[in-house]
Formats: structure tokens, C-alpha cells, sequence
């Protein structure tokens, strides 16, 4: 009798270990799930369309199941998984620039007429606090555009977002730059506002900043854009919840400023200073080759504002030390959720 009860209770601990060994298997799977990292491409599946300069200027052309700390990776804000473009004031960047990026550029390339279109849902966490209200540049970071890869190389559209410091709220425009008709040296940008002010609204000294805009978006406030360029015209829509939506349309083969008497007064006003009064080709970028970019691409720069009141934000870079700049809030942040890229569309179906 002794043997049979001892004999049972060697079966039922046999039993209870091979249960316990599973709970603990099922739960090594679990907590092994639960840590598998998450990479920009698993949020946003088109990284495998385009390549990144981050702002160390590392250069990398396979995005797909690739991050990299501090420049670009996945975060996740309790609800949803972002994608998080970061750049610091000063770093390296590209040969056509003085402003850092963490950018993607897109591998296929297109013609106006061909045309494209980029889609964005995001929202912009930080921009530099550093930098001299005088100059339109300052506080700003683009987040999306198309430039050619040809001729000068201009910025057909940039879409930017700027916050003042202390103001709650920031303004969200476009710029469209000449494809300048001759020296280069000429060429400025056009401003539009969508939410807020456009680029030429800047302090009156160093420190002084203009009214906070009343319908201005605020960091972390989510908004979403579109460029469709097709058949040579560029349709823009842009989102933001509680907000009224808007539409532009602006031709890419046809120039609105081919001549003296076009140039609009913002830009007599705004590029006055650095002698910028050039006209544009009548045929603007008509055939000349294109690609989208979108991330953060940082305006914000160490250049002093003596050279070019526009664009050189005299902003703090601690010699260029990543680590000091973002502990002192001298860097772009902007977070994407949604993106696409590809065709055109006709925009009336």
C-alpha cells in the first residue's frame, strides 16, 4: 500500500513539473514577443523606396529593418508607434546645404510632367529654441518637399513648421523656390501660410517675437499633407483636426514670376537685405527631374545672421557636440504615424 501511495504521488510531481515547465516556456514566449524590437519599417512599410542622411551624415540606402538611436526610430506615445526623425542644430549634412537633416530622399526620380505624389501624417515635437527672431529661418524644420536633381537643384515645395519660443502655438507653411533664369545667387522663396503665419512674419530685434498666431498648430498637434503633382501641377491639401482644411495649386511648368513686375512685395520686403531679386525660367522646372523628401530637415543653423538675415539663424550649436545640443533643446524632432509615395492621381476623380 505504501509502494502504491508513493508510486502516485512520483506520477502527480512528474505531472505537476512537466505543467510548470510549460507555464514557464509560455511566458519566455510571451516576454520574448513583447521585446522584439520595432523598426521604422515595420510602422511605415515604404522605407524600402528610399534612402536617409541622418544628422551625424550617416548615409544609408537599405531602410528596410534598419534604426538607429537619437536619429531614427520607433517610439510609441501609449496609443500609437511613430516614426522619429531627430537632428540636432549642427552636424553633418549634405553637399547642397548647411542645415542638418534626418531625411529620407526618395530612389525614384520624375519629371513634372510625370509627376508623383507624397502623402504625410505627423506631428512635430520640437524645434530649436535657439536661434534670432529677425530671421526667417529660425525656430523652423521642413518636414516635407520635392527638389531637382538637376539645373540648380532648387526646392519646387518645402513645407515647413516654426514655433517662436514661449508661444504655444506655431505656423505651418509652404515655400516654392524660383528655378531661377540665369546666376542663382538670385534666387528666393515664395511663402504661403496654411495654419499660422507665412515664412516672412519675423521679430523686430533679436528677442523680440511677433503675436502668437490664433490658428497656429502646436507641438505634438497632429496634421497631415499631401503633394500631388500631376500633368505639371501641383495640388496640396492639408489637415489638421479642428482646423479648416486647405487647397492650393501651383503650376511647375508654367512660371508666375518670369518677370520684374511679378515679384511679389513679401519678397522685396523679405530678401531686400541679401540683394535675392531674380526671375524665374518662363518653362519653371518643366522637364527638369525630380524626387520627394520627407522627414526632419532642420533650418536652424550656427551661421551668423551679418551673412544672410534670411537664412543663417546664428542659433547655439555647442561646437557641433550632438549630445549638448539635444540635452539643450538645440535640435528638430518631428514624428511620423502615416506616409505614402508613389503615382499621381487625377485630383478630380
Amino acid at each position: 500500500m505504501k509502494k502504491s501511495i508513493f508510486i502516485l504521488v512520483t506520477i502527480l510531481t512528474i505531472v505537476a513539473c512537466k505543467n510548470e515547465a510549460k507555464v514557464n516556456s509560455d511566458s519566455t514566449s510571451v516576454s520574448t514577443s513583447d521585446s522584439i524590437k520595432k523598426y521604422p519599417s515595420d510602422v511605415i512599410p515604404f522605407m524600402d523606396k528610399w534612402k536617409i542622411l541622418l544628422g551625424d551624415g550617416t548615409y544609408v540606402d537599405s531602410l528596410v529593418n534598419y534604426q538607429k538611436d537619437d536619429f531614427f526610430y520607433v517610439e510609441n506615445d501609449g496609443q500609437t508607434d511613430w516614426v522619429v526623425y531627430k537632428t540636432p542644430n549642427s552636424g553633418v549634412t549634405s553637399r547642397t546645404s548647411s542645415n542638418t537633416r534626418t531625411e529620407l530622399g526618395q530612389k525614384a526620380h520624375w519629371i513634372p510632367e510625370v509627376g508623383g505624389k507624397l502623402t504625410g501624417t505627423l506631428k512635430v515635437q520640437h524645434v530649436s529654441t535657439s536661434g534670432d527672431a529677425r530671421v526667417a529661418a529660425s525656430y523652423s524644420v521642413v518636414v516635407g518637399q520635392i527638389h531637382s536633381d538637376e539645373g540648380h537643384e532648387n526646392e519646387p515645395i518645402k513645407i515647413f513648421y516654426k514655433k517662436f519660443p514661449n508661444h504655444t502655438k506655431g505656423s505651418v507653411f509652404w515655400n516654392y523656390e524660383i528655378n531661377t533664369k540665369g546666376d542663382n545667387s538670385k534666387r528666393w522663396d515664395y511663402s504661403t501660410a496654411v495654419w499660422g503665419y507665412d515664412m516672412s512674419v519675423v521679430g523686430s530685434s533679436t528677442t523680440t517675437f511677433p503675436e502668437e498666431p490664433k490658428d497656429g498648430i502646436a507641438l505634438g498637434e497632429e496634421f497631415s499633407y499631401e503633394i500631388n503633382v500631376y500633368k505639371g501641377i501641383m495640388y496640396l491639401t492639408f489637415i489638421s483636426e479642428g482646423h479648416e482644411t486647405r487647397t492650393f495649386t501651383k503650376s511647375l511648368l508654367k512660371s508666375d514670376f518670369s518677370r520684374k513686375e511679378d515679384i511679389p512685395e513679401q519678397i522685396w520686403t523679405l530678401y531686400a537685405a541679401i540683394g535675392r531679386d531674380g526671375i524665374e525660367r518662363e518653362n519653371a522646372y518643366a522637364g527638369e527631374i525630380n524626387y520627394f523628401k520627407q522627414g526632419a530637415y532642420n533650418q536652424t543653423n550656427g551661421k551668423d545672421p551679418k551673412d544672410n538675415i534670411v537664412w543663417s539663424t546664428g542659433s547655439e550649436t555647442y561646437g557641433g557636440d550632438i549630445v549638448k545640443q539635444y540635452a539643450n533643446g538645440c535640435y528638430a524632432e518631428v514624428w511620423f504615424k502615416e506616409a505614402t509615395v508613389g503615382a499621381s492621381t487625377d485630383p478630380n476623380q
